[in-house]
Protein backbone atom coordinates (compact mmCIF):
# COMPACT_ATOMS: atom_id res chain seq x y z
CA UNK A 1 0.00 0.00 0.00
CA UNK A 2 0.98 3.49 -1.27
CA UNK A 3 -0.13 7.00 0.28
CA UNK A 4 1.13 9.81 -2.28
CA UNK A 5 0.46 13.77 -0.87
CA UNK A 6 0.67 16.42 -3.06
CA UNK A 7 -0.53 20.04 -2.78
CA UNK A 8 2.11 21.44 -0.28
CA UNK A 9 4.16 24.64 -0.78
CA UNK A 10 4.91 28.45 -0.18
CA UNK A 11 2.35 30.70 1.03
CA UNK A 12 1.67 33.58 2.56
CA UNK A 13 0.42 34.21 5.98
CA UNK A 14 -3.17 34.28 5.91
CA UNK A 15 -3.40 32.19 2.66
CA UNK A 16 -4.82 28.97 1.71
CA UNK A 17 -3.57 25.52 0.36
CA UNK A 18 -5.38 22.43 0.19
CA UNK A 19 -3.48 18.63 0.51
CA UNK A 20 -4.37 15.69 -1.04
CA UNK A 21 -3.68 12.27 -0.09
CA UNK A 22 -4.13 9.02 -2.77
CA UNK A 23 -3.99 5.48 -1.57
CA UNK A 24 -3.51 2.96 -3.67
CA UNK A 25 -1.99 -1.22 -3.53
CA UNK A 26 -3.50 -3.86 -2.36
CA UNK A 27 -6.63 -2.08 0.02
CA UNK A 28 -9.57 -4.18 1.43
CA UNK A 29 -10.51 -1.52 3.61
CA UNK A 30 -9.28 1.69 4.75
CA UNK A 31 -10.93 2.97 8.80
CA UNK A 32 -9.27 6.17 9.46
CA UNK A 33 -7.04 8.19 7.32
CA UNK A 34 -5.89 11.62 8.92
CA UNK A 35 -3.15 14.42 8.13
CA UNK A 36 0.07 14.94 10.59
CA UNK A 37 2.50 17.22 10.69
CA UNK A 38 5.85 17.84 11.92
CA UNK A 39 7.80 21.38 12.47
CA UNK A 40 11.89 21.23 12.77
CA UNK A 41 12.92 20.11 16.24
CA UNK A 42 9.25 19.22 17.09
CA UNK A 43 7.41 15.91 17.27
CA UNK A 44 5.03 15.13 14.80
CA UNK A 45 1.78 15.74 15.90
CA UNK A 46 -1.77 15.28 14.51
CA UNK A 47 -3.47 17.58 12.38
CA UNK A 48 -6.71 15.85 11.45
CA UNK A 49 -8.22 12.63 11.45
CA UNK A 50 -11.43 11.60 9.72
CA UNK A 51 -13.02 8.30 10.13
CA UNK A 52 -14.36 5.84 7.14
CA UNK A 53 -17.89 7.51 8.05
CA UNK A 54 -16.60 10.96 7.84
CA UNK A 55 -16.50 11.84 11.58
CA UNK A 56 -13.43 14.01 11.89
CA UNK A 57 -11.46 15.24 15.01
CA UNK A 58 -8.95 18.16 14.63
CA UNK A 59 -6.17 19.57 16.32
CA UNK A 60 -6.88 22.72 18.69
CA UNK A 61 -4.31 24.59 17.21
CA UNK A 62 -6.05 24.10 13.58
CA UNK A 63 -9.84 24.24 14.82
CA UNK A 64 -12.04 26.54 12.32
CA UNK A 65 -9.39 26.70 9.81
CA UNK A 66 -8.25 23.34 8.91
CA UNK A 67 -11.19 20.74 7.02
CA UNK A 68 -10.67 17.35 6.69
CA UNK A 69 -12.47 15.43 3.97
CA UNK A 70 -12.19 11.84 2.33
CA UNK A 71 -13.56 9.69 -0.89
CA UNK A 72 -13.86 6.28 0.39
CA UNK A 73 -14.79 5.02 -3.44
CA UNK A 74 -11.21 6.92 -4.60
CA UNK A 75 -9.28 6.01 -1.33
CA UNK A 76 -8.37 9.87 -0.95
CA UNK A 77 -7.89 12.03 1.92
CA UNK A 78 -8.06 15.90 1.64
CA UNK A 79 -6.91 18.93 4.01
CA UNK A 80 -8.37 22.25 3.10
CA UNK A 81 -6.15 24.65 5.06
CA UNK A 82 -7.22 28.57 5.05
CA UNK A 83 -5.97 31.68 7.51
CA UNK A 84 -2.40 29.70 7.20
CA UNK A 85 0.33 30.94 10.28
CA UNK A 86 3.83 30.56 9.95
CA UNK A 87 3.73 28.37 12.84
CA UNK A 88 1.61 25.75 10.37
CA UNK A 89 4.92 25.50 8.86
CA UNK A 90 6.13 22.18 8.84
CA UNK A 91 5.92 18.62 7.06
CA UNK A 92 2.88 17.11 6.36
CA UNK A 93 2.41 13.54 6.41
CA UNK A 94 -0.98 11.18 5.36
CA UNK A 95 -1.82 8.58 7.55
CA UNK A 96 -4.11 5.77 6.87
CA UNK A 97 -5.14 2.65 9.05
CA UNK A 98 -5.44 -0.32 5.75
CA UNK A 99 -7.45 -3.63 6.14
CA UNK A 100 -5.16 -5.99 3.71
CA UNK A 101 -7.84 -8.39 4.16
CA UNK A 102 -10.82 -9.29 6.29
CA UNK A 103 -8.33 -10.17 9.56
CA UNK A 104 -4.96 -8.21 9.03
CA UNK A 105 -4.95 -4.14 9.32
CA UNK A 106 -1.83 -1.74 9.36
CA UNK A 107 -1.14 1.85 9.52
CA UNK A 108 0.82 3.14 6.81
CA UNK A 109 2.17 6.62 6.07
CA UNK A 110 2.80 8.85 3.11
CA UNK A 111 6.70 10.73 2.11
CA UNK A 112 5.79 14.19 3.18
CA UNK A 113 5.31 17.22 1.68
CA UNK A 114 6.43 20.65 2.78
CA UNK A 115 4.33 23.15 3.68
CA UNK A 116 5.97 26.88 4.20
CA UNK A 117 3.86 29.65 5.30
CA UNK A 118 5.80 33.01 5.35
CA UNK A 119 5.19 36.44 7.35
Amino acid sequence: VQLVESGGGLVRARGSLKLSCAASGSIFRINDMGWYRQAPGKQRELVAQITSGGSTNYADSVKGRFTSSRDNGKNTVDLQMISLEPEDTAVYYCNAIVQVNRNDEYEYWGQGTQVTVST
